[in-house]
């Protein structure tokens, strides 16, 4: 999910609202607004108070709220990717999702997530753009990863408890544009494990084998026909490298879904650290979900000998794979 803006440099500097202007983290877009605003009016709204800030945005959202249509509305169902159903069939999805927590191991906690998590809760941790993630008014974000907020979660609770393993169901809406045939929410199966390092790469390699387990079960029941498939790639670790050898491949491989080495990956270098998971369908062509060791836990508790692992499933993937 990391990006960046692009700056406009025809807009840099100069004028009376030069100050607004000042900066070089500006995308062109947002140059032009502030151009077209009051001069001191970045400054003078940047030093409100939240509260004053939310008060302020709620304000101007009511107004063009009162100026609505029901024809706009109507045009904005049609055309908005944001807020236009999705095309999977829900009793499908929900006949997955069942089986998918039926066959979750008894310690693993189910989560009800909210709708919004914290805003920060991607970008704090991981080098997400925070424009790619739909920001509401009111200090929060739309939840567009249900393995970060699992980690907060995971958080909070490994302060009193000696290891953590969660999951949870949720539709993500994100912000960047996946194209016209494709939807700007979707559901997403997720598991996030959370322990302390106890050496040698032994508490990753256990948590690595946690998850492959699990979703070699649900695949090799829920979709054998669609050829499925675990990838792994290591980032320069070689204690992870080493426990995948000796303790992660003698537990995984006799499982019906092959676990499949993947060194020419370089896609989420820097999102994971150690080692990055994927799953896929139809011999690999397909990828229905992604995964890795992450230092999230470690970076939210304040404490480097945290271990993370996280990982997730696209369902309404998996649906369309298994109907085929």
């Amino acid at each position: 999910m990391d990006g960046s803006g692009l700056v406009d440099d025809d807009l840099a500097g100069g004028g009376s609202t030069g100050g607004d202007l000042a900066g070089g983290d500006l995308t062109g877009a947002e140059r032009r607004v502030w151009a077209a605003m009051p001069a001191g009016s970045r400054s003078a709204l940047s030093g409100l108070s939240g509260a004053d800030l939310r008060s302020l945005l709620l304000s101007v959202a009511r107004d063009r709220a009162a100026t609505a249509r029901p024809s706009e509305v109507v045009r904005r169902w049609r055309e908005d990717r944001f807020v236009r159903p999705a095309r999977a069939d829900p009793r499908a999805l929900a006949r997955v999702e069942a089986r998918m927590w039926q066959l979750l191991p008894a310690d693993v906690a189910g989560v009800e997530l909210s709708p919004v998590v914290p805003v920060g809760a991607c970008s704090a941790v991981a080098p997400v753009s925070q424009n790619r993630i739909v920001t509401t008014m009111r200090a929060s974000e739309v939840l567009s990863d249900p393995t970060n907020a699992l980690a907060i979660e995971a958080a909070v609770r490994r302060r009193r408890q000696s290891e953590v393993h969660l999951a949870a169901a949720h539709r993500v809406l994100r912000a960047q544009d996946f194209g016209s045939a494709a939807s700007a929410h979707f559901r997403l199966f997720a598991l996030v494990s959370s322990a302390r390092d106890t050496g040698s790469g032994d508490t990753q390699a256990r948590l690595l084998v946690r998850h492959l387990t699990y979703w070699q079960t649900v695949l090799a029941e829920l979709a054998p026909a669609a050829a499925p498939q675990l990838h792994v790639t290591t980032f320069d670790n070689e204690t992870v490298r080493e426990r995948l050898a000796d303790m992660v491949r003698p537990a995984v491989d006799a499982g019906a879904v092959p676990l499949v080495d993947e060194p020419e990956r370089s896609r989420g270098r820097g999102y994971y650290t150690g080692c990055a998971l994927r799953i896929t369908a139809l011999n690999g062509s397909l990828e229905i979900g992604d995964g890795g060791l992450t230092d999230w836990t470690a970076r939210l508790s304040g404490d480097a000998k945290e271990r993370c692992l996280v990982s997730c499933l696209a369902t309404e993937r998996l649906v369309d794979v298994i109907s085929r």
